[in-house]
C-alpha cells in the first residue's frame, strides 16, 4: 500500500472512531445513576445592621414565595433570592443551548420553574450586576422564542422576562425543548455573581409557567433513571473559622442515592393526599431543650421540605412556645419581627418527628443560630410566617437539611431522610476548591417525554459518586463501536 493511501486509511479508521464514538445510542437504554457537586456561597460576618435588612428581606421573601397572607395572595409565580446573602445557600450547574453554556442555579425543591437571567452579548439585565453570566438567545441555535410573559415576585422586588425553550443538559442529562424563563428586568441587586438563576424542583401543579420541570420529564420517560428519585447531601460552614467565598457544598443525585453519604434506612414518608405541588411532610413531633411543644394537626402541620430557603418558617404559636424553652430569649423587633433572639452561650437541642415514624431528627446548635449580632446576643433560624391559601403552614430549610441525608421520591410521592455518614460529616467545615461548572460531553436525551439517546456522563469528581453508564448501556456502545470499526476498517483498505 502506498504513503497516501496509508495516511488515508489512517484517517478514515480515526474519524470512524471519532463518529462513533461521540454518536449517541439511538435507543433508548438504562443509565446508570447521575451525581453533581453542589457548592455553597459563603460571606463575611455582617454588621448588625446589615443582618437587620437581611433578616427582615428573608422573611418577607418566604412569605412571598408561598403566598403567604401577610403580603397577600400569590399572583404570578414566587421565588427566594435573598437567600443568596446568607452563610449557607447551595447552586449546582446546568448547561444551555447549543453550543451549550454552563450556569449556576439555585437547587429548589420549594418551587417548580426554571429561570434564568438573559441578554444579548451587547447589552445587560436591567438591575442585575455586571458581573452575572447572562443567557443570550441569539447565541443558541436551538433557542424557541415565546411570546409568553412570565414574571417572579419576590418580598423585596421582582423580575420579569418571557418564556423561551432550548435544550439544557443537567447532572448528566440533557432534555430537548425545555420552557424556562427568560428575566430581563429585576429591582436593584436581587441576583449576584455567581449565580445566573434558579431550577425548581418541586411539581408541575405550582409552576408558574405550566411547563413540566425538568426532574419531572427525566422521571416520567421510560428507561432513564434506575429510580424515581433525588437526593441531597449539604455541606455546614456556619461554624467554621475562616470560610471562603465558595466552597464544596455537597452532593446533589439523581436517579439513586449515594450510599457513601448515610447510614442506616432510609425513613420515607408519604406526601399527604391532597396536599399541593410541594414536598409536603406532615410535623408530628418537635422538641425543644427536650421539652415537647405543642404542634397543629392535620393541613396545619403540613411543612414544605425546601432547600431553597435556609431557616425554618412555622405558626405563629409555634415560634412562641419554642423560645419560651429557651432562657434569655425575646421576640426580634424592627426588622427582626417574626424572630427571636437568644444568648449565643446557649446550647440549643431541637429536633423532628414526621408522619407516622418514630424517629427523631436532630438540629445541631450550630445550624439553630443564624448570626450572631452582639458579642453575646444570636438570632435563632427559626421564624414566624403568616398562613395562606393552599400553602403549608411550616418551611423547612436548610437549617434542618444540613443534618440528614434528604431524598425526594416522585413514586410513590414522599420524602425521606437518614442519618449522614461520616465520610458526609467529614466535609463539613473543610476548607476545599469549590467543583467547577461542566458541560457533558455525551449526554443523555430526551424531548418531552421520549428518549432519543443515552450514555456517560462527565459530571466532575464528587464523594461517592458514580458517573459511569450502565452495563447495558456500556456493552451496547461498545458492540456499536466494534461493529461499526470493522466495517468501516474493510471500507478504508478496499479503497
Amino acid at each position: 500500500m502506498s504513503l497516501p493511501s496509508t495516511l488515508f486509511t489512517l484517517v478514515c479508521l480515526a474519524s470512524t472512531y471519532l463518529d462513533v464514538a461521540a454518536s449517541p445510542n439511538p435507543h433508548a437504554v438504562p443509565v446508570a445513576p447521575q451525581s453533581i457537586p453542589i457548592a455553597r456561597r459563603s460571606f463575611p460576618q455582617r454588621t448588625p445592621e446589615e443582618m437587620a435588612a437581611w433578616a427582615a428581606a428573608n422573611k418577607a421573601g418566604v412569605e412571598a414565595k408561598y403566598g403567604m397572607s401577610s403580603l397577600g395572595k400569590r399572583a404570578s409565580g414566587m421565588n427566594l433570592l435573598t437567600d443568596l446573602q446568607l452563610d449557607s445557600s447551595y447552586f449546582g450547574s446546568i448547561a444551555v443551548g447549543t453550543p451549550p453554556v454552563s450556569y449556576n442555579v439555585i437547587l429548589d425543591t420549594g418551587s417548580a420553574d426554571l429561570w434564568l437571567a438573559s441578554g444579548a452579548a451587547d447589552s445587560r439585565v436591567s438591575g442585575i450586576s455586571t458581573d452575572v453570566i447572562t443567557f443570550d438567545p441569539s447565541a443558541s441555535s436551538t433557542y424557541q422564542q415565546s411570546s409568553t410573559a412570565f414574571s417572579i415576585t419576590y418580598g423585596s422586588g421582582s423580575a420579569k422576562g418571557e418564556l423561551g425553550s432550548d435544550t439544557i443538559q443537567f447532572s448528566g442529562f440533557e432534555v430537548r425543548s425545555q420552557t424556562f424563563g427568560l428575566v430581563t428586568e429585576t429591582s436593584s441587586s436581587l441576583l449576584t455573581s455567581p449565580l445566573s438563576g434558579l431550577m425548581g424542583l418541586a411539581f408541575q401543579d405550582i409552576a408558574t409557567s405550566g411547563a413540566t420541570p425538568l426532574w419531572q420529564t427525566l422521571v416520567n420517560t421510560d428507561g432513564i433513571l434506575d429510580s424515581p428519585l433525588m437526593a441531597f447531601q449539604l455541606a455546614r460552614y456556619g461554624n467554621a473559622s475562616n470560610p471562603q467565598t465558595l466552597e464544596p457544598g455537597g452532593t446533589f443525585n439523581i436517579g439513586a442515592v449515594n450510599s457513601s453519604l448515610y447510614t442506616g434506612d432510609i425513613d420515607y414518608q408519604d406526601i399527604p393526599s391532597g396536599a399541593p405541588g410541594y414536598w409536603i411532610l406532615e410535623v408530628s413531633g418537635l422538641t425543644v431543650q427536650g421539652q415537647s411543644v405543642t404542634v397543629p394537626s392535620g393541613s396545619s402541620s403540613w411543612a414544605a421540605i425546601d432547600t431553597g430557603t435556609t431557616g425554618i418558617g412555622a405558626p405563629d404559636s409555634v415560634i412562641t412556645e419554642i423560645f419560651s424553652n429557651i432562657p434569655g430569649s425575646a421576640p426580634g423587633t424592627g426588622s427582626y419581627s417574626g424572630y427571636y433572639t437568644f444568648p449565643c452561650t446557649t446550647n440549643v437541642a431541637v429536633s423532628f418527628k414526621f408522619g407516622s415514624s418514630s424517629n427523631v431528627w436532630s438540629i445541631s446548635t450550630a445550624d439553630f443560630t443564624l448570626q450572631q449580632i452582639s458579642s453575646n446576643e444570636c438570632v435563632g433560624a427559626f421564624f414566624s410566617v403568616g398562613s395562606g391559601q393552599s400553602t403549608p403552614a411550616w418551611i423547612i430549610g436548610d437549617t434542618f437539611l444540613k443534618n440528614v441525608y434528604s431524598v425526594f421520591r416522585a413514586s410513590p410521592a414522599s420524602v425521606g431522610f437518614a442519618a449522614l455518614s461520616a465520610a458526609a460529616l467529614s466535609v463539613d467545615g473543610a476548607a476545599g476548591a469549590a467543583p467547577s461548572p461542566t458541560i457533558n460531553s455525551v449526554p443523555v436525551t430526551a424531548t418531552a417525554s421520549v428518549v432519543v439517546a443515552a450514555g456517560p456522563a462527565t459530571t466532575g469528581s464528587s464523594t461517592g459518586s458514580s458517573n459511569a453508564a450502565s452495563p447495558q448501556a456500556t456493552a451496547t456502545s461498545l458492540l456499536m463501536f466494534v461493529s461499526a470499526t470493522l466495517l468501516s476498517t474493510l471500507y478504508c483498505l478496499l479503497l
